[in-house]
């Protein structure tokens, strides 16, 4: 069973802010409470074929994976994909601008776990959303009170 999670926030700063901050992986530790750290394998900056390592706290586990940057238009969308992992997974952001003031944000996280993650993944699809909810909110709180 696939993994398939879109959550989103409006935040009350301009895109560029929000995409700018959201964009750069050294700023996830931040703002995703269970992102330990990032580290780059190609180096800054962010661009298609870049190669990111995340190390990450879900569900009582320590996991480790590699993200790599599969799209990226700035101040409009940036998507990765795991390179390597306990299973294959997509992050996606998009930012659109319903007002000068305000960004719309979706993150949106996509996988095929398989084996035991298959079967858990009704359990880890709710888990995700939880997280994503929380850390958007997190991210909003961050960005809008700087």
């Amino acid at each position: 069973m696939a993994v398939d999670v879109l959550t989103e926030v409006v935040i009350d700063r301009p895109l560029r802010v929000v995409a700018d901050y959201v964009a750069d992986p050294a700023n996830a530790p931040e703002w995703y409470t269970n992102i330990e750290s990032v580290e780059w394998r190609t180096g800054p900056p962010v661009a298609v074929g870049s190669r990111l390592d995340f190390v990450a706290h879900f569900l009582g586990r320590r996991i480790a994976y590699t993200y790599e940057i599969a799209e990226f238009v700035e101040h409009e969308r940036l998507v990765m994909r795991t390179a390597q992992g306990p299973f294959p997974m997509e992050t996606s952001y998009r930012w659109s601008a319903p007002d000068t003031r305000s960004t719309h944000m979706t993150l949106r996280n996509r996988g095929e776990p398989s084996g035991f993650a298959g079967i858990a993944a009704p359990l880890m699809s709710a888990a995700i959303r939880r997280a994503n909810q929380k850390d958007l909110n997190r991210l909003r709180t961050l960005l809008e009170f700087r």
